[in-house]
């Protein structure tokens, strides 16, 4: 098993990771809803 200091690195790559994914999904969505804004004008 890796060491304590090994799970709080993992820890911290993971939520940065998921923070990343939660933001990203956010501006993918305003950009679409942009796109077909555009699209319907």
């Amino acid at each position: 098993m890796g060491s304590n200091g090994d799970i709080k690195a993992h820890e911290n790559t993971y939520s940065g990771f998921t923070a990343m994914m939660k933001w990203g999904t956010v501006a993918a969505f305003l950009v679409g809803l942009v796109v077909v804004f555009l699209i319907s004008r």
